[in-house]
């Protein structure tokens, strides 16, 4: 029998598996990827009685793939907070899925297992873009001002270190950095001792300060278009300086967009913090979107329908 452990490989990703190894360690093969590559059943082939335990993907966008695993006598387990689509009856398959705007896949594990590994459930709301419940968490741990800015930070750059064209573009693959995280219980500990912290950390300062320098392509009183450069930092850029405007215009809307390598545009959407609905339904509308009802992508805009795309950006947030 083998296991597989299939993960995003953003903030939310890692610290859901972490908190769940953390609790049941198992010598699995590790199959993850940047943060849009999320058709990651792809890469799974099993046997009778294998077991596949599956966090932060959609399960919509896996269905053709979960089917064959099912059938080949896998037992699969499924954590996430996206868009599922109607969920399969198999005995084969574990599910707990919640899209609720407020929820994240590290605080259903952290659901699932108890509470026992809260602080890396805090740092995977912080850098998934739920500050006010990652806030409550820690106030409610009794983490001080200083301990909670610290998981702040650790959240946006295991969150920053995920967006890339390609794994080529970050500073850590998903899956080393998830094994260097995985050596710490304590989310505090690591950002003192960890040197992969210290790059992230430095790594996330420069980018984002040329990311705040840019304006808007398209500017209303309920939305934001931001077009990015073609170049690397704006790529690992993009998730978390959407977040960082949603944070300092809650009543806003923002898409940012950042031109990849087949021509297209990589897309970042984030509804109003104050209405945070409708933005997966958005996405979704254009090939390779999905996400969540806060926040949600395109992984692959064409050129020809940025305008179309646009149009509807503020259609659906006026």
């Amino acid at each position: 029998m083998k296991w597989f452990d299939v993960f995003n490989g953003d903030a939310d990703g890692i610290c859901a598996l972490h908190q769940l190894r953390l609790a049941e360690p198992a010598d699995s093969e590790l199959v993850t990827g940047v943060k849009r590559d999320i058709q990651l059943l792809k890469r799974v082939a099993t046997a009778q009685g294998d077991q596949v335990t599956v966090l932060d993907v959609s399960l919509d966008s896996n269905r053709a793939d979960l089917h064959r695993l099912l059938d080949a006598g896998a037992c699969v387990r499924w954590f996430d907070h996206h868009f599922a689509g109607e969920i399969p009856k198999h005995a084969g398959l574990a599910t707990h899925i919640d899209t609720a705007s407020e929820v994240c896949s590290s605080l259903l594990v952290d659901r699932y297992l108890g509470e026992r590994f809260r602080p890396w459930a805090i740092v995977a709301a912080f850098g998934d873009g739920l500050k006010a419940v990652g806030r409550q968490m820690a106030n409610e741990a009794g983490f001080d001002e200083g301990d909670i800015a610290t998981l702040v930070r650790l959240g946006e750059c295991l969150n920053y270190n995920a967006y890339g064209e390609t794994v080529s573009d970050l500073w850590f693959a998903p899956d080393t950095l998830y094994r260097q995280v995985h050596e710490y219980t304590d989310p505090l500990t690591f950002v003192r001792e960890s040197t992969a912290f210290d790059r992230l950390d430095t790594g996330y300062r420069e980018d984002m300060t040329q990311a705040q320098a840019l304006r808007p392509h398209v500017e209303t009183p309920s939305g934001a278009v931001l077009l990015l450069p073609d170049v690397a930092w704006a790529r690992r850029a993009i998730g978390v300086f959407a977040n960082q405007l949603a944070q300092a215009h809650p009543q806003r809307a923002h898409a940012l967009l950042s031109p990849n390598s087949g021509g297209s545009y990589t897309v970042s959407v984030r509804a109003p913090l104050a209405r945070p609905s409708g933005a997966d339904s958005l996405c979704r509308r254009f090939a390779t979107g999905g996400g969540r009802t806060a926040a949600a992508g395109i992984n692959q805009l064409p050129e020809t329908e940025v305008d179309r795309f646009i149009a509807e950006f503020e259609q659906a947030f006026k």
